[in-house]
């Protein structure tokens, strides 16, 4: 699998920070999808700067949150504060072997696109309790914004022509993927979320967008100079006032059942 972006720098570290938390809104969802709202025992597996990790932490009486970029966790240290019900560690999603105890939940955000789909489930196996949920979901910006298409028009005819999507496995786990290691779907939903932005906080947004980051690692970009490339190019389509953009996103669902 390809896989260009480190996502190890401080730079992207500090914006993942300041992205919109909806990671909250996600697990509420979930809680009421399945009809129940607290666990033991979880672990966030690609907690970044730990928005996930702070989500889940909601329903959750210990969490631990793992990231294979150490600038992540310091970030995300921040992010959660003194808060003894919480421990971060360094790790690749793919082995969690430095987890002993068994959990009743585990949530991937935004991480399942980028890891190597069967190494992570066989890895994750042993380490869930029988009934114990598994919660996989992402949300990314899209081409739409409240009351305003020339932000789509933006977005098909500058936006993606300068910043194209890097590779990502995008594949719909489906039952056969996850039946060999003992989990079950439950629910597998299209989700849409809403944030307001101002311009300025719009484009600091998206500067650590996946795409942008492609060709700033690739290709040597100055920051600096993509910013004001982004300022110029959605001047017009903002103005001066607050716009509300639209989010889509996944959320699926995996419960462990007895082999």
């Amino acid at each position: 699998m390809k896989n260009v972006i480190s996502f190890d720098s401080a730079r992207i570290a500090e914006g993942y920070k300041k992205r919109p938390f909806l990671h909250g809104q996600v697990i509420e969802q979930f809680t009421e999808r399945i009809g129940q709202n607290r666990f033991h025992r979880g672990i966030d597996i690609g907690c970044g700067a730990g928005l996930s990790t702070k989500a889940l932490r909601k329903i959750c009486g210990h969490v631990t949150g793992m990231d294979s970029s150490g600038e992540m966790i310091q970030v995300a240290k921040e992010v959660l504060g003194e808060d003894p019900a919480v421990d971060f560690f360094v790790e690749k999603a793919e082995n969690i072997s430095r987890v002993s105890e068994q959990m009743d939940i585990v949530t991937a955000a935004g991480v399942v696109q980028w890891v190597d789909r069967d190494a992570f489930l066989k890895g994750l196996e042993p380490r869930m309790k029988e009934g114990g949920y598994l919660l996989v979901y992402d949300f990314g910006i899209s081409d739409t914004m409240e009351e305003n298409p020339s932000y789509t028009k933006w977005w098909k005819e500058w936006y993606l022509p300068h910043f194209p999507r890097p590779y990502r496995d995008e594949h719909q786990w489906n039952q056969e993927d996850v039946g060999k290691y003992h989990f079950r779907i439950c629910f597998q939903d299209r989700i849409t979320l809403k944030h307001p932005f101002s311009l300025d906080d719009f484009v600091e947004f998206m500067l650590i967008q996946s795409n942008v980051n492609a060709r700033i690692e690739k290709e040597g970009l100055k920051l600096e100079e993509v910013r004001e490339a982004f300022m110029h190019s959605l001047d017009r389509v903002f103005g001066k006032e607050k716009r509300v953009l639209i989010f889509q996103g996944y959320s699926w669902c995996f419960q462990k059942v007895t082999p």
